[in-house]
């Protein structure tokens, strides 16, 4: 008996099964019953969203305070990959918490060098909209002077 016969006969058995419970085990219910389930399936999301919000209000709470006062404490201090967690400083990334990739520590010259390409990219980008904006421009002065020739003609 392979997987799929497995399979096959688990999906039998539950068809069967769930014929019985739908039209074996049916009973009727009266008016006021149907009203009854109909109030109690009305209620349960509403019931349950109720106190899944409470949940997360008294987690709000916990997690940033009452008023936010929470917000203003530092609980992860550090630079690069150095940490400061419970008093304690750590290393983190390679080697450190969680074993992963080296971070990219963020020195003066790093931050030179990322200021000088992030300036570069924004001329870039200013040439290109000129360019885009002057081309533009023509289109528009060739559409209007092919406008003025076909009137004139």
């Amino acid at each position: 008996m392979g997987f799929t016969d497995f399979l096959r006969n688990f999906h039998e058995k539950h068809e069967k099964l769930k014929h019985t419970i739908h039209n074996k085990w049916r009973y009727p219910l009266p008016k006021s019953g149907q009203y009854a389930m109909a109030l109690f399936y009305f209620c349960i999301p509403i019931v349950g969203g109720h106190y899944v919000m409470e949940w997360a209000k008294s987690k709000s709470v916990d997690e940033i305070g009452a008023r936010g006062e929470k917000l203003r404490e530092k609980k992860l201090q550090g630079f690069g990959n150095k940490t400061v967690i419970d008093g304690k400083v750590e290393s983190i990334g390679a080697g450190g918490i969680g074993g992963g990739v080296h971070l990219a520590l963020s020195d003066e010259e790093t931050q030179k060098k990322n200021k000088a390409m992030l300036e570069a990219m924004f001329r870039r980008e200013r040439k290109r909209r000129r360019k885009e904006k002057k081309d533009s421009e023509q289109d528009k002065e060739q559409k209007e002077s092919n406008v003025d020739e076909e009137r004139t003609s």
